[in-house]
């Protein structure tokens, strides 16, 4: 290829918004070969186990020059840089994300590691100038969340949320029908989220292998002592970690249920329920629960996790009728309601078919991606405020613009959570790194 016809990464960040107009009606990815060898994102993988192995291989296959590998476990650590120079590409490895963040040579970083850490390296990631793909849920706690979109913010900075079904067809068609009114008016909407799959009972606490920097893998977290079922997957069944499938599952349905609402700027202004939890302490979170947020304009948004009532996935159900929307399956009631050219419809939603592609897309034109940190944001905060009223046992108002719960102290200081020292909410990535 010739100077004068090579595509360059500059060329490609002055692109009009039309441009990412158009990517909205059909993504694309531009291959490495259209850039010089020097020229193609450069990302660095923060949080390497499952989710994070296929989103190393997905930003591979996307191709990025993946430079930097992260984890806490070195074996795991390991084996992902493999994956890099398994494909001829050499690789650096990282136990500390500080380190990895300093490098300049950085586009991005994806995130990928338990949720009780994703708040502070997206906001020292932004603050040392990447944009960011961080997992869901977005945040441990709603003041996270919002500190999370502040960085992002403040320091021009993409930031995708990894909740992918935003980048799925039947999710797209399913919130354009309710949102162009097919199905009437909206009355209820249901979430069914799944129950816990947690391994069992803890058994006794060991010291950590010799592969993982413990203290490190727990960093903001309260020091407890090492325990094989609260580490890794099992990360998830632990307040000090996450929130269950509430933010697990939720931060999917929920998402979606917020996408079709049209409510990503904004949530319920009043939330309550019921919850159950394991009799023997197996985990601490959810077991069951059936929480409702009422919204602004009378809608009841109801999170059912073991309800026979609640099917798994998200159900709009509207004055003519309802629809019925999960992984690889669309039902529409009446059926012929889908009769029709979704694509031609008044209210046309953001359309992605790849996540990946979509937040590399927005590199380049400095758009928003389809799941933005603040589309991340709320929709993990109707999770956070359904655990909230689970853990509290009585219901709660939210105020969804100032962002605090009215009228109840206790319930609105469970909206963040202290830091374990050194670390802090509030420190500066400048100093971090020191």
């Amino acid at each position: 290829m010739s100077d004068s016809s090579r595509i360059t990464r500059r060329d490609v960040l002055k692109r009009t918004s039309a441009a990412a107009a158009g990517f909205a009606a059909a993504p694309w990815i531009i291959p490495s070969t259209a850039f010089g060898a020097n020229e193609r994102i450069t990302v660095g993988c923060i949080g390497l186990r499952n989710q994070g192995k296929g989103n190393l291989q997905r930003f591979l296959k996307a191709g990025c020059n993946v430079a930097a590998v992260c984890d806490v476990d070195s074996d795991v650590r390991a084996k992902a840089a493999k994956i890099v120079t398994d494909r001829n590409r050499s690789v650096d490895e990282y136990g500390d994300y500080l380190e990895l963040l300093d490098r300049k040579d950085l586009d991005a970083v994806v995130i990928t590691t338990p949720d009780h850490w994703h708040a502070l390296m997206t906001i020292h990631a932004c603050q040392a100038g990447k944009d960011v793909y961080c997992e869901k849920p977005l945040s441990l706690t709603i003041a996270e969340g919002r500190r999370m979109v502040q960085a992002a913010r403040e320091n021009n900075r993409v930031v995708q949320t990894g909740s992918q079904q935003r980048s799925s067809k039947e999710f797209w068609t399913a919130c354009t029908l309710v949102r162009n009114g097919v199905i009437g008016k909206v009355e209820t909407v249901l979430a069914g989220i799944n129950k816990p799959n947690h391994p069992g009972e803890l058994g006794p606490d060991t010291e950590p292998p010799a592969v993982l920097d413990y203290d490190r893998w727990l960093g903001p977290a309260p020091w407890r002592n090492y325990n094989e079922k609260r580490v890794h997957y099992n990360f998830r069944f632990w307040w000090d970690y996450s929130g269950g499938q509430m933010t697990n599952f939720g931060a999917h349905h929920l998402d979606i249920a917020q996408w079709g609402l049209g409510t990503d700027d904004t949530g319920p202004i009043a939330t309550e329920g019921t919850a159950t939890f394991h009799t023997k302490g197996y985990h601490e979170v959810t077991e069951t629960c059936r929480i409702t947020h009422t919204y602004a304009n009378g809608v009841k948004l109801i999170a059912g996790q073991g309800q026979k009532d609640i099917p798994g996935g998200t159900t709009f159900i509207g004055t003519k009728g309802r629809i019925y929307v999960n992984r690889g399956k669309l039902r529409v009631e009446p059926e012929e309601l889908l009769e029709q050219d979704v694509a031609a419809l008044p209210e046309q939603l953001i359309r992605s078919t790849n996540h990946t592609a979509n937040f590399l897309e927005c590199m380049r034109t400095r758009e928003k991606p389809i799941c933005d940190v603040e589309i991340g944001h709320r929709s993990a905060t109707v999770c956070h405020l359904g655990n909230i009223v689970a853990r509290l046992g009585r219901s709660i108002k939210w105020d969804p613009q100032t962002e605090q719960i009215v009228g109840d102290a206790e319930a609105q200081e469970m909206t963040d959570k202290a830091y374990r020292k050194p670390w802090s909410r509030t420190q500066p990535f400048a100093t971090a790194k020191s």
